[in-house]
């Protein structure tokens, strides 16, 4: 049953991030603030997801349907920036986007509540179960330089004998049960499931597509031909098959070089960025009554039509 069935939005006193009714959304290492004043022009991409929900999966899917090659002319991370980043200078993005000749692609992990929704844009929302992304993201925990991300977000060294890491079952457990207000904590539990139910309220937007994951993993070239009709783009016949398999995840992690966001060097392992890409491994960590919890608890965020297209059976 659900006690609450609207999504439960983002509240307090927080000013918004340059225009009435925009929320802002900041963290140590990003802050919605930056999209005030920025240049649309028409065509550009907005990619929005919360961390590990398969953005950089869409930042080289619409990379590959812009510019028609698998043979990207530069770092993924530099065509497709993160523009709520702080450790690179707003204005040095933005002239790098101004610069672009063809369609801007742009990586964000705000809410569309919290960035500027103009007409010339297309927003692309995706999708993943947020245990599977939970998982992902206690991995990755591991594959951080966390010298290198403190030497960047100005924070001290810490003193004394470091932290024994947390278990993974452990860590989901905890994950499921703590109330992160989404404006500083986007990955927790209501913070993902808010981001999904604002972008589900705006699914018939003329601008606004919403890409289930497992749609990825299960009919890649079916959703890359959807996103292309989507942004209208028209991608010749015999360019598909070679498209498609650059964006698989088997090519992407062969090309991890230059397809991991590492700009700052952040990452030990650019190959390990891409580990598995799998579904149903946060379910499979939990017991049947412990996946029953975090339902209970996810309803208590969420629309239970959006919670139904988010939480479908695994493929077998």
């Amino acid at each position: 049953m659900n006690d609450s069935p609207a999504p439960v939005a983002p509240v307090g006193g927080e000013e918004p991030a340059g225009a009435e009714g925009i929320v802002r959304y900041r963290s140590v290492q990003d802050d919605s603030a930056r999209w005030a004043g920025f240049p649309f022009r028409d065509g550009d991409i907005v990619i929005s997801t919360s961390p590990k929900s398969g953005t950089t999966w869409m930042q080289m899917i619409c990379a590959l349907l812009v510019l028609r090659t698998a043979r990207l002319p530069a770092p993924l991370a530099q065509l497709s920036p993160w523009l709520d980043w702080l450790m690179e200078p707003r204005d040095e993005v933005f002239a790098r986007l101004a610069a672009q000749p063809h369609r801007r692609i742009i990586k964000t992990h705000t809410p569309l509540d919290g960035i500027p929704l103009d007409d010339r844009a297309t927003y692309l929302v995706v999708a993943r179960h947020p245990l599977d992304a939970a998982v992902s993201r206690h991995h990755q925990r591991g594959n951080l330089d966390q010298r290198r991300i403190r030497q960047l977000t100005g924070r001290p060294e810490p003193t004394g004998p470091p932290a024994p890491a947390v278990p993974l079952r452990e860590g989901l457990l905890a994950w499921i049960d703590h109330d992160g207000d989404p404006r500083q904590e986007g990955n927790s539990l209501p913070g993902v499931l808010w981001h999904l139910s604002d972008a589900w309220a705006r699914r018939d937007s003329r601008n606004v597509v919403l890409v289930h994951y497992d749609d990825l993993r299960s009919d890649l070239e079916g959703e890359m031909r959807r996103l292309a009709v989507r942004l209208g783009v028209d991608v010749p016949g015999p360019q598909w098959p070679g498209l498609v398999e650059a964006a698989s995840f088997e090519g992407m992690r062969r090309r991890a070089d230059v397809l991991a966001p590492d700009g700052a060097g952040v990452l030990v392992d650019r190959a390990a960025f891409f580990r598995r890409g799998r579904s149903g491994e946060g379910r499979r960590v939990l017991t049947p009554d412990e996946v029953d919890h975090y339902h209970r608890r996810a309803a208590r965020f969420a629309p239970p039509e959006m919670l139904e297209w988010l939480h479908r059976p695994l493929a077998t």
